[in-house]
């Protein structure tokens, strides 16, 4: 390397340097005959001897406040799609995700963090998944709800979003306990003996149902999860187990079956009768992949459960007790 070269090389990392620190916030330092000493109180000479500096904005060692991650970042929302937002996830989403969107019992994740909500823009990318669903998880395709109903949800998220902390905290505000047994018994009956009792009776698998999840909000995410939220069953006898099972048919014909173990837009995986774990890949449709599913009930029941439904059938289970 020339003279001339290294002394560009210098001045390159030099301004580079001076731009980072301007980024991060941080003044640079000045030599001391330009600095201006503050001002005392009550005049605007130089300070007496032995003063000391007034500390600068925000503390000494603190950091001026640096801009967060663009989800922080948007402009305010509409408050009125907000609140549309709101109504629609919490009869679409709550259960699943949360009150705060910070993650529930069924199983859905933190929606503060989720790559899926930051890459969103206008609810286009959470209308696709919203559409076609995730397999292998609780989350079904739900083509039933309006594009326009999807992005007032993202827009409620977003907001939430806007308002947490860099970790997906929850929103500021005070926490309000939540009264989960709003629902007409009377209705939650009728509506458990149309749509529940060809599976569950309550005189057998439900006996005493309320007295083994006796707080509300557990057993609503029970009953509608089918259990899984548990973790276990409470429908059935401990020695029933609800397992989803995969047969997978290869292009050669081969049929592989037994417990899936786990199942995306990639690879399909099972438990065969002899304990091994037998993985193949996925392109598309093919292999043929077909899921049985004990729970598929609970499932395609998301699909028409309405709110009110929910509460009635949960007022309803809470006096078997």
């Amino acid at each position: 390397m020339t003279a001339r070269t290294g002394w560009m090389a210098v001045a390159a990392l030099a301004l580079t340097m001076g731009a980072t620190a301007r980024i991060v916030g941080e003044a640079s330092p000045q030599p001391p005959a330009q600095q201006q000493p503050p001002p005392t109180e009550g005049h605007g000479g130089p300070p007496p001897p032995g003063a000391q500096p007034a500390p600068p904005p925000g503390g000494p060692g603190q950091r001026r406040e640096l801009p967060r991650f663009p989800a922080h970042q948007r402009p305010p929302a509409d408050p009125v799609v907000v609140e549309r937002g709101r109504g629609l996830y919490v009869g679409a989403g709550g259960a699943c995700h949360g009150a705060d969107a910070r993650g529930g019992q069924l199983g859905g994740p933190n929606l503060l963090r989720s790559q899926v909500v930051l890459s969103d823009n206008d609810g286009e990318v959470l209308f696709a998944l919203v559409q076609k669903g995730r397999p292998g998880t609780i989350m079904v395709p739900m083509p039933h709800i309006p594009e326009a109903d999807v992005k007032s949800i993202a827009t409620y998220l977003h907001h939430l979003q806007a308002q947490g902390t860099n970790q997906g905290g929850p929103p500021p505000g005070e926490e309000k306990p939540l009264d989960i047994l709003v629902g007409d018994a009377k209705a939650g009956s009728a509506y458990f003996d149309q749509k529940c009792a060809s599976c569950h009776q309550t005189s057998g698998d439900l006996k005493g149902l309320a007295t083994r999840v006796p707080e509300p909000m557990a057993l609503q995410n029970l009953w509608v999860s089918g259990g899984r939220a548990a973790g276990r069953r409470q429908f059935r006898p401990p020695t029933e187990r609800s397992t989803v099972t995969a047969s997978i048919t290869l292009a050669s014909g081969e049929k592989i079956e037994g417990p899936l173990v786990r199942l995306d837009d990639f690879l399909v995986s099972v438990r065969q009768a002899d304990g091994t774990l037998r993985t193949v890949r996925r392109d598309g449709d093919v292999p043929q992949v077909v899921l049985t599913d004990p729970l598929k009930g609970h499932q395609e029941l998301l699909l028409v459960l309405t709110d009110k439904n929910m509460h009635d059938v949960t007022a309803f289970l809470a006096t078997l007790k």
